[in-house]
């Protein structure tokens, strides 16, 4: 009987602690969220952004992170929840980037014809309103796009938002996608399917994408970097993203792990 290989262990990478995963959702069940943290602080990620899906979730949420400093929120409504959206929703979220300034960005927010789990027509004019208010507040943005490209950039040019802050999350589209975006002046954040084999167009892209417009992200529990594929993910493997993109750029792994957090810490308007 063969022995099963051990997976390798984020902390025998040996980063230092100036990751940044731009992108988690750990207020959810399925994390301890002060393990977690300690966890990634151990494998080098200092700096955290949760995404909290809307106001409820934040309100509910938010008090899961009184101790950690070094993370940081976002706050939207999805694109699958725009048929649930209110208007009440809307002055919900203008209150709390009112109140709190750990809010660093209206997100994650945009369009998914993927699933369509909301009418398209819901979906663009939630996406409208929410851009609307991070412009009323001059908030950053975080983009969802996923099937609804052409729309979600027509909607962002329309709404005048070249040369604004905004970051495309989970980018898994070719070079000439990720040219546009870093033309309109928009950063770019890669998650963990850049480990993956059949990825090539994102594999190539980010060759091209220029180093101050890249960020890192788990995106957890979701898209786990192999060799965890298929397991939770959380932000302590996001060194494995890092050791990929390193390599397919031809980078140092300790420099380019440096610049990533600080290219986050920086779009975010945090202490670098």
């Amino acid at each position: 009987m063969s022995k099963k290989r051990e997976r390798e262990l984020p902390e025998t990478l040996g980063l230092p602690a100036d990751g940044a995963d731009s992108h988690a959702h750990l207020d959810g069940r399925e994390y301890d969220v002060d393990a977690v943290l300690e966890r990634a602080l151990s494998c080098g990620v200092r700096t955290v952004g949760n995404v909290f899906l809307g106001p409820q979730a934040y309100r509910a949420g938010r008090p899961l992170f009184d101790a950690h400093a070094d993370v940081f929120f976002l706050l939207g409504v999805h694109p699958h929840e725009a048929a649930k959206m209110t208007e009440e929703d809307l002055a919900d979220m203008r209150a709390a980037f009112q109140e709190d300034a750990r809010l660093r960005a209206v997100g994650e927010i945009g369009l998914d014809y993927y699933y369509d789990f909301s009418p398209q027509q819901d979906q663009q004019r939630w996406f409208r309103r929410q851009l609307a208010l991070a412009r009323e507040l001059d908030q950053r943005v975080v983009i969802h796009c996923r099937d609804a490209e052409d729309d979600c950039l027509a909607i962002l040019d329309e709404m005048g938002f070249a040369g604004r802050p905004l970051l495309w999350h989970c980018f898994g589209l070719g070079p000439d996608w990720a040219r546009l975006l870093v033309e309109r002046g928009w950063h770019i954040s890669v998650p963990g399917t850049v480990t993956y084999a059949k990825a090539e167009a994102l594999r190539e892209s980010v060759r091209t994408i220029p180093a101050d417009r890249l960020l890192l992200e788990t995106d957890a529990p979701y898209l786990s970097p192999e060799p965890y594929r298929g397991k939770r993910n959380e932000p302590a493997l996001l060194g494995f993203t890092a050791r990929e993109i390193a390599r397919l750029r031809g980078e140092d792994l300790h420099g380019f792990w440096k610049r990533c957090g600080d290219n986050a810490r920086n779009f975010f308007g945090l202490t670098v």
